[in-house]
């Protein structure tokens, strides 16, 4: 699939059912963009689908596509865009040995959001760095222990490429541009879509801890900061204080004035928070989830995980199985299948 000088990228984009138009959107648009503000053709794109039919995106709408991936030809990338249900295929489906084969022919393959999750069980992450969306991280690092992720917005190797998704897209189809056209190109497309600054791909995925929480206090966020790097082994609040050189009782006072709680109730809904993603993100026995989020007993982290949500550790994880189709539920049953 070699492409001769002077003719454009072809890109095929494979979307997966519950695919994020978000993050679909923000990858093919600046290569319109880019083609408009050039006046070249550039880039060229195709859609495509396991079986070729519509796909439905995550927010209900039907995209159609050109034909099936096992039809495309003449293609020097694939770009898999996959958001909800990221275990919707086995280990060993259709879709990984179609990728295998394009890859062989020199065409380079990336994921975007849980589609790391297809690139992963098709052999293609191996020795490699990749990313994903931060919601799956768990979820990807139980199913795979042995593959190296990051936290990076988009991670770019040679032939493989991720990218946790959302906007990041954007981000990462703007270094592509800049790849195939230069900097000032990519600077234009980020300006037609409003992006004053170009995120570099090891920009983490989430918000700072003065963002995410809405506090301005120095002192506070190095606190929180602790609190969540130990989760697994909680350290007592006056420990904490100690080491961010102020007294326990300013700690108290920090988090009554800023958060309107405790230090004790935030970190224990810190831990529990983590546990939900755990229970819904990974097939992890609730006993080593309960370990993970620094309880000593599960019947203790059934009752502080009740009082924070309503419902026990249990309930949430079957909860979660329905919501996530019958592949979720099997996979939970049977940890080992694939």
């Amino acid at each position: 699939m070699a492409r001769r000088s002077g003719e454009p990228l072809r890109l095929a984009f494979l979307l997966v059912p519950q695919f994020s138009m978000m993050a679909f959107s923000a990858a093919i648009e600046p290569l319109r963009a880019a083609n408009r503000i050039s006046a070249r053709r550039l880039f060229e794109w195709q859609l495509t689908s396991v079986d070729g039919h519509p796909v439905l995106a995550s927010n209900g709408i039907p995209v159609t596509v050109h034909h099936a991936l096992d039809r495309l030809a003449k293609v020097d990338m694939v770009v898999v865009c996959m958001g909800l249900d990221p275990l919707q295929f086995g280990r060993s489906h259709k879709i990984h040995h179609l990728l295998r084969r394009l890859a062989r022919h020199g065409c380079r393959i990336g994921g975007i959001s849980a589609g790391s999750f297809i690139l992963a069980d098709a052999g293609l992450l191996t020795d490699r760095r990749c990313t994903v969306h931060w919601e799956y991280g768990d979820l990807f690092r139980s199913r795979y222990p042995t593959i190296r992720v990051t936290e990076e917005l988009y991670v770019v190797e040679q032939d493989v490429f991720t990218c946790s998704g959302g906007t990041a897209a954007l981000d990462m189809m703007l270094h592509f541009v800049s790849e195939a056209a230069g900097v000032e190109l990519a600077l234009a497309v980020a300006e037609q879509f409003i992006h004053p600054h170009i995120r570099k791909h090891e920009d983490h995925q989430r918000m700072e801890m003065h963002e995410r929480y809405g506090i301005e206090s120095p002192k506070l966020v190095e606190i929180i900061s602790l609190m969540e790097s130990a989760v697994e082994e909680p350290v007592d609040v006056r420990v904490i204080a100690k080491r961010v050189a102020i007294s326990t009782r300013q700690v108290e006072r920090l988090f009554r004035e800023h958060l309107g709680t405790s230090p004790k109730t935030f970190y224990l809904q810190l831990r529990v928070a983590r546990a939900q993603t755990l229970l819904r993100q990974t097939l992890n026995p609730i006993r080593e989830v309960a370990v993970e989020c620094g309880f000593t007993s599960t019947s203790h982290f059934s009752h502080a995980y009740k009082r924070v949500f309503g419902l026990a550790p249990t309930e949430e994880r079957h909860r979660s199985a329905r919501q996530g189709g019958a592949r979720i539920a099997t996979a939970l049953e049977n940890p080992t299948s694939p």
